[in-house]
């Protein structure tokens, strides 16, 4: 007896240990994510995208470290784009969302186009010839004990829509979460916002953490997941590289 009570403590303290040694490897994984000083060096030094009219390309930025430029830019075009689908609730959710884009946590792609200069009259770009025309806000957390890229917002101005730019600037965010060993691309959505249920749905295969939640008329968000990021096929990562390089 004494000597499995012996085997049960060492089975015990040796489970303990390998609970802590993962978890310190969790914790590793978002502390070298999250320290990195742009994360786009990792994915590449000259990413763009010619499509449908635009000439894109991309630049990074930390919420602690943001110009009044793109403050301003930023706090618009969340304005412009999400205020209908909160109603009321807006001048809340306003404030919530500016304390979330200054923390220093917080990590920006910032897409820069200059085809549509001159319909940059809401969203001007002083002392430069590019316009920005939209941004996702991410960052490196933990989610269920799973090391995962959580998407904040991704937000584009009104005439660069449904161009294929956020499609693209999404597998930006799945070539970063896989280059820093992130489990899973996670974000919520408004069920009132019918169009970005179906871009994430429909266009980027995304899936419902609890699908029930869809048919729950007293949920306003609903949590998705990107399936891929699992099992990362190397014929899938070879073709998406293969057009996010000029």
């Amino acid at each position: 007896m004494e000597s499995a009570s012996e085997d049960d403590r060492r089975t015990r303290r040796s489970t303990r240990r390998q609970m802590i040694e993962k978890k310190k490897e969790r914790d590793e994984l978002i502390r070298a994510a999250s320290s990195l000083e742009d994360p786009l060096d990792r994915v590449g030094s000259e990413l763009c995208y010619h499509q449908s009219g635009l000439s894109v390309h991309f630049k990074s930025g930390c919420g602690d470290n943001l110009s009044c430029t793109l403050k301003q830019f930023i706090s618009k075009l969340l304005k412009l784009n999400m205020e209908r689908h909160y109603g009321m609730e807006w001048k809340i959710e306003e404030r919530v969302k500016y304390r979330e884009m200054l923390a220093p946590e917080a990590r920006y792609i910032f897409a820069l186009d200059t085809t549509f200069a001159e319909k940059s009259i809401l969203f001007p770009t002083k002392g430069s010839e590019d316009t920005i025309v939209g941004f996702v806000h991410y960052r490196f957390t933990m989610e269920e004990e799973v090391p995962v890229l959580y998407l904040y917002e991704l937000q584009l101005v009104p005439h660069v829509q449904g161009k294929g730019l956020g499609e693209f600037m999404m597998q930006l965010l799945e070539l970063i979460a896989r280059k820093n060993h992130m489990g899973a691309i996670v974000l919520t959505v408004q069920k009132s916002n019918l169009s970005a249920m179906k871009f994430y749905i429909s266009k980027l295969s995304l899936f419902c953490r609890n699908p029930a939640c869809l048919m729950q008329k007293d949920r306003n968000f609903f949590a998705f997941l990107n399936r891929t990021i699992y099992g990362v096929s190397g014929s899938f990562f070879s073709t998406l590289t293969s057009v996010l390089f000029c």
